[in-house]
């Protein structure tokens, strides 16, 4: 996949973490992803519920090429078209929408599929999913991830929802394939304060703690 409108697994592995970015003008994101590719961060998703999330996304595919865009909060047809037509790279649900998941994955475009219990994990990664994110993962920890990882030992899984600076090591150490990270990424106050080198010592913080030996 060495085509430069291709999701970079390269890119991806070298940082395992999904950044979502919720609620954010097109005026402070350039200066957060420049703080975000400085720390070595390459993925972000830009959530289809942000407004002009489609803009935001085409901004980003045009201005930065090591970085991987995605969008989020793709729940039916409607926001996927628009989010492929935008050129988003990769799509993450919240949920399991089969024809979404047989669309990406017809296409080619990773897609990252929102999954709860054993049996919407088996199911979303059986229909093709690139990686199940586990969500919300808040209430379900690293016991749930070690509980699944056992039977159910080949699919990947990305929890996303509870994963902060203090807990992401846990994560990784419990097998898992990478974390989304919303706002305990993207600290409000250091953005509020326009802080954006304070920003990416903050992000290479939470990268050193997803490189478990």
């Amino acid at each position: 996949m060495s085509d430069k409108n291709s999701f970079s697994w390269e890119l991806y592995n070298n940082a395992p973490i999904v950044g979502i970015v919720r609620g954010v003008s097109i005026n402070v994101i350039r200066d957060i992803v420049n703080a975000y590719l400085k720390a070595g961060l390459h993925t972000i998703e830009i959530t289809m519920n942000t407004a002009g999330a489609t803009d935001i996304i085409s901004i980003l595919r045009s201005e930065f090429h090591n970085l991987n865009v995605g969008a989020g909060t793709v729940c039916n047809m409607e926001h996927y078209d628009m989010a492929v037509g935008s050129g988003a790279q990769f799509i993450v649900t919240p949920i399991i929408d089969e024809a979404v998941i047989l669309k990406s994955v017809g296409q080619n475009i990773p897609i990252f599929t929102g999954a709860f219990s054993p049996t919407e994990i088996y199911k979303a990664w059986s229909l093709g999913a690139s990686a199940v994110k586990i969500f919300p993962a808040t209430q379900l920890g690293t016991q749930f991830i070690k509980d699944i990882s056992a039977p159910l030992n080949e699919i990947k899984l990305l929890p996303t929802g509870g994963v902060t600076l203090e807990n992401v090591k846990s994560f990784f150490e419990a097998g898992v394939f990478g974390v989304g990270m919303g706002s305990s990424l993207f600290d409000k106050k250091l953005i509020e304060e326009k802080n954006f080198i304070g920003l990416a010592e903050y992000f290479r913080k939470v990268k050193l703690q997803t490189q478990v030996k």
